[in-house]
């Protein structure tokens, strides 16, 4: 029971921190040393990633009408003659489909060639406080140059090729260096070339859909499937928070953006990894 709570507690927190750019992994990491589970390391590594898979059902069924490819059409245009519904093809979403994968692929390569060897060199304390900070200042800049305004990219629908694959790299960054953020990373990407800031966290979240969905099978696939009662019901009871509290926490961001910038997201980004530097620093 213990650790039902605990796994509420990280869900409100994936919920929260996955969607905002201010980098769930710092938060894990901080949480971790106050909120420790009762199971096997192996376990927890897997379970916070897994528990994203729940935050990712959030995007599937707030941007459903954006990530369904087909659409129902009357098989005759005269509902008299013909009242059935034949499911059709929608070009444009098919379009973005083909955009969100060429994303992904800069980061996919990476993550399955060398997952292990990037958690063992950059997942650590200090490595995510100098992301957090170091991309904190880049948000305070970005948004001082003031770049939203002359943005040329309103919708996600103008989004090139080219800008997808650009923002994938971006993204790849985030997929490198914990604590970077994966939704500040492909956000600071899109605005520096030209993407407004909802285009821009539009595309993040619908872009999380594959590469969270990839990640969490690429660390089940690991741990293998035989868990214990225990254990899924402590996974599920993390996924099922996270999806709740990021229904909000989408919503809140996408009105929050329409009038204000990214800079306070900065501001926190700085203080955050200078607590987590602080905190380990003292406490080794």
């Amino acid at each position: 029971m213990a650790d039902m709570i605990r796994s509420i507690i990280y869900g409100i927190v994936e919920g929260i921190t996955e969607w905002l750019p201010v980098s769930s992994t710092g938060h894990m990491i901080l949480l971790n040393e106050f909120v420790k589970m009762d199971q096997s390391e192996e376990f927890f590594s897997m379970f916070l990633v897994v528990i994203q898979l729940g935050a990712i059902l959030a995007v599937v069924l707030l941007f459903w009408n954006k990530l369904w490819p087909f659409a129902s059409a009357r098989r005759n245009p005269d509902p008299v003659k013909d009242s059935g519904l034949l499911a059709v093809c929608v070009k444009s979403r098919w379009i973005m489909w083909a955009r969100i994968l060429i994303a992904c692929v800069p980061a996919a390569v990476i993550g399955v060639l060398f997952d292990d060897e990037l958690d063992a060199l950059f997942y650590n304390p200090t490595c995510v406080a100098i992301a957090l900070i170091v991309f904190g200042i880049a948000f305070i800049v970005v948004e001082s140059l003031n770049l939203n305004n002359a943005g040329s990219c309103a919708s996600i629908d103008d989004i090139t090729y080219r800008q997808a694959l650009i923002i994938g790299v971006w993204q790849l960054i985030a997929a490198v260096f914990p604590g970077t953020s994966r939704s500040g990373a492909t956000i600071i990407g899109a605005l520096l070339i030209g993407i407004t800031r909802g285009a821009a966290a539009e595309f993040t979240f619908l872009l999380a859909v594959p590469v969270m969905l990839g990640a969490s099978l690429l660390k089940i696939v690991k741990f293998g499937f035989d868990f214990t009662g225990t254990e899924i019901a402590v996974l599920l009871a993390g996924m099922i928070t996270a999806f709740v509290v990021s229904i909000f926490v989408i919503r809140f961001l996408l009105g929050y953006i329409r009038k204000h910038d990214f800079k306070v997201f900065g501001y926190y980004r700085i203080v955050l990894g200078l607590a987590v530097f602080g905190y380990f620093a003292f406490n080794k």
